[in-house]
């Protein structure tokens, strides 16, 4: 397996573990907002690629040190080597985080009942009526989307759900409705969307703090615990 990059410290990306961050390459989707745009042709190599082999043999070197791994992408879940090589990670003592779009259910629902993951973070993008415009596939199927959200609720392992909130793309009514589909999850953030010259593409703007803050009004009554994460 050929990952896309690694960050061999990151004290956020594993809440309260010190942990490292692998990026695979692909994605299914197009959000416009997404930061990491150099990661979405599955059939384009790695610009830096590197071994599996060679992550194993630094996370060999790291135990002790590192909590755990958070690998993200892209959509990892893309990648059928992914199991074999979280089983390794997983050998030598580390905690294993997984970043998802919730498009791949089944292999999200193998990895928990095989006990291979630790928590999991479910991207949710959007009220379920505005997702197609909001992941840039034009007739998208959400019913898998909302089999991993139903599956996570299950309360089997840790998990989060996030949204990446840019000022056109969301409003009250989706908070709303996004509150109604998510009730009873315990962890669910709100990030603002972060200008850079790595966004697939320009255009979109910040939300403001006060627009934030009254998201999370309207989502409480649903999701009690709903905070705001990056400001």
């Amino acid at each position: 397996m050929l990952f896309a990059g690694l960050q061999k410290l990151t004290l956020l990306d594993y809440p309260q573990h010190t942990a490292c961050t692998l990026f695979t390459q692909g994605c299914n989707l197009r959000c416009p907002f997404c930061h990491n745009s150099s990661l979405l042709d599955a059939c384009r190599a790695p610009e830096n690629p590197i071994l599996a082999e060679d992550v194993l043999a630094f996370l060999y070197k790291r135990r002790g040190t590192l909590d755990g791994v958070c690998i993200t992408g892209g959509e990892p879940l893309m990648h059928d080597e992914l199991r074999d090589f979280i089983l390794h990670v997983r050998a030598m003592g580390f905690l294993v985080k997984l970043d998802t779009n919730g498009t791949y259910p089944d292999k999200l629902r193998h990895l928990i009942d095989e006990g291979l993951l630790d928590m999991v973070a479910m991207d949710i993008k959007n009220a379920p009526d505005r997702y197609a415009m909001t992941v840039g596939i034009p007739h998208f199927d959400l019913s898998p989307v909302r089999e991993s959200a139903a599956l996570l609720k299950e309360n089997k392992i840790s998990f989060e759900f996030r949204t990446t909130v840019a000022d056109e793309l969301h409003r009250d009514e989706d908070m709303e409705e996004t509150g109604k589909w998510l009730q009873g999850a315990e962890k669910y953030f709100l990030q603002p969307y972060v200008e850079s010259d790595a966004v697939l593409h320009k255009g979109l703007t910040p939300p403001s703090q006060e627009k934030l803050q009254r998201f999370i009004g309207i989502l409480r009554p649903y999701l009690p615990l709903a905070s705001i994460r990056g400001i």
